[in-house]
């Protein structure tokens, strides 16, 4: 039985409140100072790394009781963590001895940000063997350290092909597939870099856009339409994410671990914007650095960068190929079978 838990369910209001409210605002309003925060607090030593961050956890030593009682009350063979708030919270109570039960990392970004690294932790869980090789530069023993990938639904181990895909949801089948991913985007800058390029394709493509939940992003797409070449298909929520995913030639996104991991799985190359300072730069600099997409961080560019690649089907089948390289559809398997042998 697996158990899925909200450690901020448990430490009480005002901390919960306070640490969303201290991230929205950072990354959001004021990225430079979140990204500035965030790099000079990664640090290479493992010995400054978990000195600096039990120094944090003290803070949460108040907020605590709630979760241990949790804890204790579940008795759980192993503890899961795939953040680093729950992860510097349960390694506080085991650094104390009020806790003696495994504990497991799963890294959930392509780089591992020294908030990672904690003593009482029994192996580490990371996107790729470079990301590994981070973690053992800084301390981390080797042994810990399992390179199985970032885990994603199990739907993306299903085989399906783009055709089938195309088909299924209505997509031409004579001509390239751009999805743009852009709820976490700004709508201004999407509504520019979609109206761009449905002016400037000259070969015959569409474009599927995905809002999401983001009804400013909807509402800023409305009244574009189709282009003389490029047609326009918006969406808002869709079901079938994944099956867009396996259709397109090529995926406009964000840089979080998990999308990222999931395009990369289904073999796609990405193209990435705005990725926020922090972890999401890494991320973006990682699968640009692999060779399975390109990072873009003005809005003007993506048009000529992705209508560029549509017009060099090598180029297109090259990044496929590097995705197909670093993408990992079954981690989550891996992983589970990796912690119920540790702890059998």
């Amino acid at each position: 039985v697996v158990v899925v838990e909200d450690i901020f369910e448990h430490v009480g209001s005002t901390l919960r409140s306070t640490v969303s409210s201290v991230y929205e605002r950072l990354s959001e309003k004021a990225p430079l100072l979140y990204e500035a925060y965030y790099e000079s607090t990664d640090v290479d030593e493992f010995s400054l790394a978990t000195t600096s961050n039990l120094l944090t956890d003290a803070l949460y030593t108040p907020f605590l009781h709630g979760l241990l009682k949790f804890i204790e009350r579940m008795d759980p063979d192993a503890i899961v963590c795939t953040q680093q708030f729950p992860l510097a919270a349960v390694s506080f109570l085991k650094q104390q001895g009020r806790l003696r039960k495994p504990l497991f990392v799963v890294v959930t970004d392509f780089m591992v940000h020294a908030s990672w690294i904690a003593p009482e932790v029994d192996a580490y869980f990371v996107a790729h063997p470079q990301t590994g090789y981070v973690l053992e530069r800084r301390g981390v023993p080797a042994a810990r350290i399992h390179a199985t990938g970032i885990p994603v639904k199990l739907e993306v181990t299903t085989p399906k092909t783009p055709r089938e895909m195309r088909v299924a949801h209505g997509l031409p089948l004579d001509r390239p597939v751009v999805s743009v991913f852009g709820g976490g985007i700004e709508p201004k800058r999407v509504r520019l870099l979609v109206k761009r390029m449905l002016e400037e394709a000259e070969t015959p493509s569409l474009l599927v856009t995905v809002a999401g939940r983001n009804q400013d992003l909807a509402a800023a797409l409305r009244p574009l339409k189709s282009g003389k070449q490029m047609e326009l298909r918006k969406e808002g929520m869709i079901d079938y994410v994944d099956d867009l995913v396996v259709a397109s030639d090529v995926v406009i996104s964000k840089a979080g671990g998990l999308i990222v991991s999931e395009v990369l799985a289904r073999n796609t190359p990405m193209l990435i914007i705005d990725p926020i300072p922090g972890q999401e730069e890494w991320n973006a600099d990682f699968v640009a650095g692999s060779g399975a997409g390109i990072q873009l961080r003005m809005p003007e560019m993506v048009p000529p960068a992705t209508l560029g690649l549509l017009d060099a089907p090598e180029r297109l089948a090259q990044m496929g190929r590097q995705a197909e390289q670093m993408g990992r559809p079954h981690a989550s398997r891996d992983i589970a079978r990796t912690i119920l042998d540790l702890i059998a």
